[in-house]
């Protein structure tokens, strides 16, 4: 299988996720620069973390317009896999790929530190290897308050497009876990025909035995099991 990891200007988790899926997972990657309008072949396209653009004007509102962005959301019309992490989120949200909006932090603080999620379906191909545990994952974001209107929020429910939410130790769902504001404690969601995924926190710092946390592995297991 092969990877895609797009870089825009003020990335800086594309040599985290790139070395997960290189080294960790031991799968064929290549970087996709935002100026390129060529994928390269990849099955699989990652919009990485960091700040594209020094997050100037709104997170991800730049960026969305980048060259390979178009060649991106006609990938995903098509049918194909994307996955957005904190930066990369707020890009798909931004672009219209993913519904709802990543706003300010309620704190209006940057916040960086491990948070628990409850993993809400495990109908997708981002989430298959996960068992019912809470898991934990590094979260380290300014603008990370997930919103969307009542109507979008139904209809996420009911079609079970909520992937993650935060949660404490003991998979409790509950306003002292949420440490953005995020409404229903959304941490991550999927499109409609789950091939579009978007999360805030970021499992590719919790994929290595060195960092005495594996838990984010199983979302890159998660993603190979479907093509097993």
């Amino acid at each position: 299988m092969k990877f895609g990891v797009v870089v825009f200007p003020g990335s800086n988790c594309d040599m985290d996720m790139f070395y997960v899926l290189k080294n960790i997972m031991k799968q064929k990657v290549v970087k996709l620069w935002h100026k390129e309008t060529d994928l390269k072949g990849a099955d699989f396209i990652v919009l990485p973390g960091g700040f594209s653009y020094g997050d100037y004007l709104r997170s991800g509102a730049i960026a969305r317009f980048s060259p390979i962005m178009k060649e991106i959301i006609g990938f995903a019309n098509s049918g194909g896999f994307v996955l957005g992490i904190c930066n990369g989120f707020q890009i798909l949200t931004e672009s219209g790929l993913l519904p709802g909006a990543l706003l300010h932090n309620t704190s209006h603080k940057f916040i960086c530190k491990n948070i628990y999620l409850k993993v809400n379906t495990k109908n997708t191909l981002v989430t298959n290897c996960f068992d019912d545990s809470p898991i934990k994952i590094p979260i380290a974001h300014g603008e990370g308050r997930y919103y969307a209107d009542t109507k979008t929020i139904k209809s996420l429910e009911e079609k079970n497009q909520i992937l993650f939410q935060y949660c404490n130790d003991q998979g409790k769902i509950n306003e002292d876990a949420n440490p953005n504001g995020s409404v229903m404690n959304i941490a991550g969601i999927c499109n409609e025909d789950r091939n579009v995924f978007g999360m805030m926190p970021h499992p590719e710092r919790a994929a290595d035995k060195e960092l005495s946390n594996e838990d984010g592995k199983l979302l890159f297991d998660s993603i190979l099991n479907h093509y097993q």
